[in-house]
């Protein structure tokens, strides 16, 4: 079995240069602080038997390993099945397309190794993965893609994890013609990738800073996995797996913590 996502914790890369807070831990209850305090009023002598900790974090729901919902990118004033955020976005997150509207997936896991591909461990900084990179990473793993698979894509970006800057500016990934080849003529169900953004930044285009999101998203419905961990995938060459994972069902929210497990098809 193989664990694709990546471990949280303080420090991490995360999307801060725009402003979103940073994946915050912190312990709420210590052994020895609950000695000193005795906030359940039991006395120094079970305190010194029983020893507890807890703990809160505070994050950007698009921190780690992820899973966007259809509600995260809107495309001309509406998200996904034409839902308007003047109708249904109210204080407390989206009534409609939150990412607690998500069951688990479990489907045909399929790794594209385009960096392996290409025979670069990272490839450069906003290169634009093309239809022809898929198809050609594709062949060379003999693996054909089938209608309702995940689709996982490595750019090496995971390579220089957890390097922030190296990690997060002018990162490679999905270019916009491989996006609609994924979801018009593979018909694909959900598409990943190991970067931040899942597609390459900056983008070429100057009427859309993030195309392939709105496009996947708004005009196609097709989730987005980021973050994902695809080292040891690529490493041991399992393009096939069996894919499961959930979210956590944060009610109205954009995006939730992902935990995607694959489970190789074939020895």
């Amino acid at each position: 079995m193989y664990d694709l996502a990546v471990e949280i914790f303080n420090g991490m890369p995360s999307w801060y240069l725009l402003g979103d807070p940073r994946y915050q831990f912190w312990l709420t209850h210590t052994p020895r602080g609950t000695a000193v305090d005795d906030p359940v009023k039991v006395g120094p002598k079970q305190n010194a038997k029983v020893s507890y900790t807890a703990d809160a974090f505070s994050m950007y729901t698009h921190t780690g390993t992820h899973i966007d919902a259809l509600n995260h990118f809107g495309l001309n004033g509406e998200v996904w099945n034409g839902f308007k955020a003047d109708e249904h976005l109210g204080d407390q997150g989206w009534r409609k397309t939150g990412v607690e509207r998500f069951p688990p997936i479990i489907a045909r896991g399929v790794l594209i190794d385009v960096a392996g591909y290409k025979g670069v461990s990272l490839f450069p900084d906003s290169y634009s993965i093309t239809p022809e990179d898929l198809k050609g990473a594709l062949k060379k793993q003999a693996v054909t893609l089938q209608p309702g698979d995940v689709v996982l894509i490595r750019t090496g970006r995971m390579t220089v994890w957890p390097d922030g800057d190296r990690y997060i500016l002018n990162q490679p990934g999905l270019g916009l013609a491989a996006a609609k080849w994924l979801a018009d003529d593979m018909k694909v169900m959900v598409i990943g990738g190991d970067n931040l953004s899942l597609e390459h930044f900056p983008v070429e285009r100057k009427d859309n800073w993030i195309p392939v999101h709105t496009f996947l998203l708004a005009q196609r419905g097709i989730p987005i996995i980021e973050v994902a961990y695809l080292e040891e995938l690529a490493h041991d060459r399992v393009y096939e797996f069996a894919f499961i994972a959930a979210s956590l069902k944060l009610r109205g929210a954009s995006a939730a913590p992902f935990r995607p497990l694959a489970l190789p098809l074939r020895k």
